[in-house]
């Protein structure tokens, strides 16, 4: 046994120095900025070996940063073997194309956009969710193919951050021509989806299911939430991007409301444009709640700006006048006297923690009250051969008395608008 050498098959994980330009204009420290840019590659399966900023009011055309720091950011390279040089803000085609070119074959560089995509193309497991991704890919590639397929050709090779763009295109045929022609393909595509969604909305809707969607910065325990709600297991992970595609559980309140949770993909600072116009049918399901649970990590100092990118997103995807209610997680993390102090700061929100289970009851209670508001209480005698809407009365309704009698069920409840809109032909006096 000792006569074989082991070699190990494990993966070498690419090591990426990452760089960041302070201008003075951001609402982010450079530092905070950064941090979540090294999370992000390490959720790419990298680690970041080292980090460089630069001082500039605006950042150079050709190269982003500037000469003398490219000069250092070279020896860096080279001193100590980086694989993928990572910049936190969008770079140009010119850009990316002088950077490569000053740090020479096999060293990548990529932005944070490109960055995000590669994660996302990683987790997107549904059809719409994959279509989605290769849109967006495709649309940052776009302006940049000049010159970039046999780069792209070799990464391909290597594997790595960056190796699943254009998925399922042969590289030596893709031309501007066929890129186009692909984008306008998987719009259409994922126009049909929509539409599909749309039905089942509108379905949803008609049914008197009252919906609820998670939204809020990525990793900020959505997914942990519901699974805790709803006693389901979907995947949760201490990382970005954990959940790409939305899922939707139902639970039962306790006032005998049934009602849908939805989670969806988290947001982040500076997500790219064309992401969330790729994503906008799947974030539709956000557009078309009743309620959204705004969901923050309590341990985190930033939880104010990232709640501040959150409804950027909300206003840009036409859901910023949906109901909300500000939910703090993972409140276990705090100390008494700081989950004291953030109570006083917002009185309005949910404080909870989905890991412990502690305050779940006071948000089911929470959520229940939203979804009683403009509750009307009627009386209706429903034909027995209505068995269905008998059904969707104890479901979707408060009962508060019911009798048989001879011409079908007298029943008392407290209904949602859309529900009493459908027993409004049994509405009786009694």
């Amino acid at each position: 046994m000792g006569r074989f050498k082991h070699i190990s098959t494990a993966p070498v994980p690419e090591r990426a120095l990452i760089v960041g330009v302070d201008t003075g204009k951001g609402d982010w420290l450079l530092k905070d900025s950064l941090d979540e840019l090294a999370r992000l590659v390490n959720t790419a399966d990298a680690v970041v070996v080292a980090r460089e900023t630069q001082r500039l009011d605006a950042p150079v055309p050709k190269t982003f940063v500037g000469s003398g720091k490219v000069e250092e950011l070279v020896g860096i390279v080279r001193r100590m073997d980086i694989d993928i040089v990572v910049f936190d803000d969008e770079l140009t085609p010119s850009q990316q194309a002088n950077l490569e070119k000053a740090f020479g074959d096999p060293v990548k560089v990529i932005d944070r956009t490109a960055l995000i995509l590669d994660i996302f193309g990683r987790h997107a497991t549904t059809r719409e969710g994959r279509l989605q991704v290769q849109l967006a890919q495709l649309q940052y590639l776009l302006p940049r193919l000049r010159g970039m397929w046999s780069h792209l050709m070799g990464e391909q090779t290597r594997g790595g951050i960056g190796s699943r763009f254009g998925q399922g295109e042969s590289q030596l045929e893709v031309d501007r021509r066929i890129v186009r022609d692909r984008i306008s393909q998987l719009k259409h595509e994922l126009e049909r989806l929509e539409t599909r969604r749309i039905t089942q909305s509108k379905a949803r809707w008609d049914s008197g299911v009252w919906r609820v969607a998670l939204a809020g910065y990525t990793n900020a325990g959505k997914s942990t939430l519901l699974n805790a709600l709803t006693n389901s297991g979907v995947y949760a992970k201490d990382e970005l991007f954990a959940t790409l595609d939305p899922t939707t559980r139902s639970i039962d309140l306790a006032e005998g409301r049934k009602i849908t949770l939805t989670d969806t993909v988290g947001f982040i600072q500076k997500l790219p444009t064309n992401l969330v116009e790729s994503f906008k049918s799947t974030l539709a399901e956000v557009r078309a709640a009743d309620l959204v649970l705004e969901v923050v990590d309590a341990g985190d100092e930033n939880w104010r700006k990232k709640a501040e990118a959150v409804e950027g997103i909300l206003s840009q995807i036409g859901a910023s006048g949906i109901r909300r209610v500000l939910v703090f997680n993972k409140c276990d993390l705090l100390a008494p006297d700081e989950l004291s102090e953030l109570r006083g700061s917002e009185p309005r929100a949910v404080f909870v923690s989905a890991a412990t289970g502690s305050g779940l009851a006071g948000l089911l209670h929470r959520i229940a009250n939203e979804a009683s508001v403009g509750d009307v209480t009627l009386t209706a005698r429903i034909p027995y051969e209505k068995g269905m809407l008998v059904k969707m009365v104890h479901e979707r309704c408060q009962v508060i008395r019911e009798q048989y009698e001879d011409g079908g069920l007298l029943v008392t409840c407290k209904a949602s608008e859309r529900m009493a809109a459908t027993l409004a032909p049994y509405v009786t006096e009694s």
